[in-house]
């Protein structure tokens, strides 16, 4: 009797390998893996991808403030670019180096979740107050600069460009007495002991979208990828990010301009604060608000825009001049 014979089986066929982009600093490179590993275990183990550095042109300007040189775009638009030309497949920032509007041809496909979305003191003080009359802090961010002098009128800030360890290099070299660092940045670099202190929200409220990773896509990427980065979406993380990006749209949140804003959930439904300073730190404008549920992404949104709008009003009438059209 003839065996029956079996069609041959035919061979899986491996996903390509994903190119994805980012800084070439260590945290950016961190982060991407961070990601590519998250990726791997939502979406599959038989993903497989390479990693691509970029230098971008704010990682080459460190003669002077990124708001004199273009701004937030500057960390980003070189990945931007690459994504266009299909040199990457997939982009990965942190949220808070990010523009509020991004090219047309890409979309945030997903968010990490948060880190310590908190500030740090680096430097042998427990707290800003515990600094010396006159103190030298080295900082690069203009919000950070303005929330000092709000607090400490006294204190000299000085320009502190460089990724991390280049910051940390600098004060150790006795450029500064002290600096501000992003928790989720130490944190993720395995470097938080660093830190003197971490500081309340309550005392320097954090850049909108700091302690998280935002994943870029282009428009036209296969539905596969964009599924399989999906997967890897943190609904609270994205709650967050469409809140606090929604009130720096409004006011035109930039590297231009210090400002602030932080969303939380709660027990109750969630929470939010946000706050435009003047640049040495003597006006302050700041809203709060709350939501009794359970947000949705809407809600989430309407409620940044609506500090926003608060925000907005009341700085107007301090300072005597209109209130900005919404853009």
């Amino acid at each position: 009797m003839e065996r029956s014979r079996r069609a041959p089986k035919k061979a899986e066929r491996s996903p390509p390998a994903l190119r994805i982009g980012a800084r070439g600093s260590p945290l950016a490179l961190a982060q991407a893996e961070m990601f590519a590993q998250r990726l791997r275990a939502m979406a599959g183990e038989r993903i497989r991808y390479t990693i691509h550095p970029y230098t971008t042109t704010g990682d080459k300007i460190l003669d002077r403030p990124l708001q004199d040189a273009g701004g937030k775009g500057l960390f980003t638009k070189e990945l931007d670019r690459a994504q266009k030309a299909g040199e990457i497949d997939i982009a990965v920032h942190s949220l808070k180096d990010m523009t509020v509007r991004l090219p047309r041809h890409l979309f945030l496909a997903a968010y990490l979740p948060r880190e310590d979305p908190r500030d740090c003191l680096i430097g042998p003080y427990r707290s800003i107050q515990e600094l010396p009359q006159g103190a030298v802090v080295g900082s690069s961010s203009l919000r950070r600069r303005s929330q000092l002098l709000a607090l400490r009128p006294d204190l000299k800030v000085v320009m502190f460009r460089g990724n991390v360890q280049t910051r940390l290099r600098k004060l150790s070299e006795g450029a500064a007495d002290a600096t501000l660092l992003a928790a989720a940045g130490l944190k993720r670099l395995g470097m938080i002991e660093a830190a003197g202190a971490i500081l309340p929200i309550e005392e320097l409220l954090p850049a909108g979208g700091q302690g998280i990773i935002g994943v870029t896509l282009h428009v036209d990427a296969p539905e596969w990828l964009k599924a399989a980065c999906a997967a890897t979406d943190d609904r609270e993380a994205r709650l967050a990010a469409v809140a606090e990006r929604a009130f720096l749209r409004r006011l035109d949140g930039s590297c231009r301009t210090p400002i602030a804003a932080h969303f939380r959930l709660t027990p109750e439904g969630a929470e939010m604060w946000g706050e435009v300073l003047a640049d040495d730190g003597g006006r302050r404008w700041r809203a709060e608000g709350a939501l009794s549920r359970y947000p949705s992404e809407r809600d989430a949104q309407e409620l940044g825009l609506f500090l926003a709008e608060d925000v907005a009003s009341h700085r107007a009438a301090d300072l005597g001049t209109e209130l900005p059209e919404p853009k």
